[in-house]
């Protein structure tokens, strides 16, 4: 009985996926949403797919045929991740909305129940994971991201980033207000500076992303979508005590070519005045430490040398290779940019 009550309680939530051409990392991600002792009829998963020539579709029916929840597929024209979230949100009819990638992975079965338990505080806007899962038999580059705490490196000279990272001891160096709540920690964030949270594990209330009609927009840009709702409100989130698996990428060239698009993408979006967030104030001389530290070499090194004692894993070594692909395709991006993102074919 008390179990049957607890789940009346709880929210119902619309998962939204945006898929193109992933279909081993999506197979790997649907299973662990099959697994969640969440009561399926209060979740509907919604793939938001951009032309797949693949086997996703093929995967995501032969999961809806197996899973006893709703589901819908639907069709992204844009391609891109953040336009396939704005066609799964449009369409999300449950209370919380998740964002969920196609390469992450629940993994634990009480995910999805302590996701939504900060939901509970009606001050809470959304919630995320607050480190990503490590897991040994991962690819180097996984581990190195999870370990690092973030996918691009950048980020830890610039201190905007929002999982827990092995190297620093903190998930994020930006100035926010943390309150301790037993499972997770009440976070008020500063809207000037804001971490990169957003993805990867972000929970929202549908009501909130209705009210500032993100569910009408093309995109869904995650930290613009934040700093647009802290102009009118005070933004109150929850960290969970939770990780998230991030199956980042499986090779040095596919981890190039993720910061060369994401470069230019951000470059193209923000030209067509898409993008909001004032990223340039976080700059100066943090890019200029990135610089001076890549160029020289050896600071990276020193910085993989303490990430290791913490936590020997030979992923670190991966640290100034990182660092020099991310300077390499910035600046290409930046002299040479055509003003258009990268397709996705």
């Amino acid at each position: 009985m008390d179990e049957m009550v607890g789940n009346e309680s709880l929210p119902s939530i619309s998962i939204v996926i945006p898929t193109l051409n992933c279909q081993p990392t999506l197979a790997l991600c649907l299973d662990s949403i099959i697994e969640q002792d969440y009561p399926a009829e209060k979740i509907e998963v919604i793939v938001a797919d951009g032309g797949s020539s693949d086997a996703t579709l093929a995967e995501f029916h032969n999961f809806a045929g197996r899973f006893r929840g709703r589901t819908k597929n639907l069709f992204n024209d844009l391609k891109t991740g953040e336009a396939g979230k704005a066609v799964g949100i449009n369409k999300a009819e449950y209370e919380i909305v998740a964002l969920i990638d196609s390469d992450n992975i629940l993994p634990t079965s009480d995910w999805l129940r302590r996701m939504v338990e900060p939901f509970s505080d009606p001050e809470i806007i959304a919630s995320e994971p607050i480190e990503y899962g490590y897991r040994p038999t991962d690819g180097f580059i996984t581990r190195y991201c999870a370990l690092l705490g973030m996918n691009d490196p950048l980020c830890l000279f610039l201190g905007n980033y929002d999982r827990l990272s092995v190297l620093t001891g903190k998930w994020t160096e930006m100035p926010v207000k943390i309150i301790n709540d037993n499972n997770y920690y009440k976070i008020i964030l500063d809207p000037r500076h804001l971490p990169t949270i957003g993805a990867n594990g972000f929970l929202v209330r549908r009501s909130l992303l209705t009210e500032f009609n993100i569910d009408k927009l093309d995109y869904f840009f995650d930290i613009d979508f934040l700093y647009e709702v802290s102009l009118k409100k005070p933004l109150k989130i929850a960290k969970v005590k939770n990780s998230i698996i991030h199956l980042y990428s499986t090779s040095i060239s596919g981890f190039a070519r993720k910061q060369r698009r994401r470069v230019r993408d951000y470059m193209y979006y923000n030209k067509q005045g898409l993008r909001s967030y004032p990223w340039k104030s976080l700059v100066g001389f943090k890019l200029f430490k990135f610089l001076i530290y890549t160029l020289t070499i050896l600071p990276l090194f020193a910085q993989s040398l303490i990430g290791y004692s913490k936590k020997r894993d030979n992923s670190w070594w991966f640290h100034p290779i990182a660092c020099w692909i991310t300077l390499w395709e910035y600046s290409i991006a930046v002299l040479t940019t055509a003003g258009k993102p990268l397709p996705r074919e």
